[in-house]
């Protein structure tokens, strides 16, 4: 193995560390509809993320080549710069899933290294054109792309199973989600474990202990991996609650759009080096097939504070890295007092989240109220093929049902005197 420095070995923990709080917080990415439609049991959805995660982390380095290569100029980084950015990037990643909101840990990330290494270097150390082409195009076009690719397969399932029963047709697609959720747990193996390699190469090059433009070696691969999976066992239950039963109500047919959309748009960003959210790709495709749906609707209400989280990741993460390098700046006694805040805040949000547990025995206990926007689409919304005449029928078997005196409690409408 390399020379590890003790700065260097700090860095290195505080890397997979942000692996971990990347993987409890990206489980929903994977497993959310899963879980939400009953496919399989939390505990199992969260165990089989975690091994295709670690699977997916031995796929490819195109993405950690783009983080440790791409994004800024890694001669000007120092090993305090890169501890200040992943300082950034957790405390986000923390605060997010204490209120449950899917964001991007990917673009906390970013935005942590952007923040530290202007703080440290300046403007001119940031490589714009990677940043504009490789991180914020992808941004907007993977969820856009995902939701789309989402509603017009939801809309093929739903036809192409009209003739089957209803009963047959959601064992088929439950089976079909789990094929689906592997497929999304491997494609963020491959995409998110990617980020924290290239963020350890590039703390291994800044620290002379690798040559520039150098590959990320094995171990770190290996110990990428685990950190990533380890994070997707214990699952980030928060989140999976709102991408499950938050944003829209899911059958096994979405479900399974929904994640082979999301699945197909990550692994091909994946093989192009293309750093894009896994969050964002999902998130989108979930509205998607949340539209997909004939009746079916988005609660925007909830919709509108996850866009509103993307849109602060960046900048946030980047402020708090900017003044965790200021700070590292100082020596080893400002680097001590970064260290002291991060586990003291993350420690506190902890304690903050065990006010209300959410895990894996209520994950799918409870719903997200309908908002204003919601509510009125629903009303507008034509009711999907046949349950009119369910409702119709329900009434009148409700009406048939007689009173103590012998006569119907609730006479059919057909029945009643005008």
């Amino acid at each position: 193995m390399e020379h590890i420095t003790l700065l260097l070995g700090i860095v290195i923990v505080t890397a997979l560390v942000f692996d971990f709080t990347n993987g409890f917080h990206d489980t929903a990415n994977a497993m959310a509809t899963t879980i939400s439609t009953g496919a399989l049991k939390p505990k199992v959805a969260v165990a089989m993320s975690a091994v295709l995660n670690l699977v997916g982390a031995f796929l490819s380095v195109e993405v950690a080549n783009t983080i440790s290569k791409g994004l800024v100029d890694e001669s000007g980084i120092q090993p305090e710069v890169i501890f200040a950015a992943l300082v950034g990037a957790i405390l986000w990643n923390l605060l997010t899933w204490l209120v449950g909101l899917p964001s991007s840990s990917s673009h906390a990330l970013m935005g942590g290294l952007i923040g530290a290494t202007v703080a440290s270097a300046g403007l001119g150390a940031v490589h714009g054109d990677a940043l504009v082409t490789k991180v914020l195009i992808p941004a907007i076009a993977a969820p856009v792309v995902a939701g789309i690719a989402a509603l017009l397969a939801t809309r093929l399932t739903y036809r192409l199973g009209r003739n089957i029963g209803e009963k047959s047709s959601k064992k088929g697609y439950r089976a079909g989600q789990i094929a689906s959720a592997g497929l999304v747990s491997l494609a963020h193996g491959t995409n998110d474990a990617q980020k924290t390699m290239g963020i350890i190469t590039l703390a291994l090059v800044a620290g002379g202990a690798i040559a520039p433009d150098s590959d990320p070696p094995v171990w770190v691969i290996l110990s990428a991996g685990l950190a990533i999976a380890l994070g997707t066992y214990l699952g980030g239950w928060r989140i999976i609650r709102t991408m499950g039963k938050g944003l829209t109500d899911l059958q096994p047919q979405q479900g399974f759009a929904a994640q082979t959309s999301a699945a197909t748009v990550i692994l091909a960003s994946s093989h192009i080096g293309f750093s894009l959210s896994t969050t964002h790709s999902v998130s989108g495709a979930v509205m998607g097939a949340g539209l997909g749906r004939k009746g079916g609707v988005v609660r925007w209400s909830t919709a509108t504070r996850m866009f509103v989280a993307w849109g602060l990741t960046l900048p946030a993460a980047a402020l708090v890295a900017a003044l965790a390098e200021y700070l590292t700046s100082f020596g080893n006694w400002g680097t001590g007092v970064v260290a002291v805040f991060l586990v003291a805040s993350s420690a506190g949000i902890w304690l903050a989240s065990r006010r209300q547990v959410i895990d894996h025995t209520n994950v799918n206990d409870t719903e997200e109220p309908p908002g204003v926007v919601t509510t009125a689409v629903a009303a507008v919304t034509p009711p999907p093929a046949g349950a009119a005449a369910e409702d119709d029928l329900a009434e009148d078997l409700s009406a048939t049902i007689a009173a103590p005196d012998g006569t119907p409690a609730n006479p059919p409408a057909s029945s009643a005197v005008v």
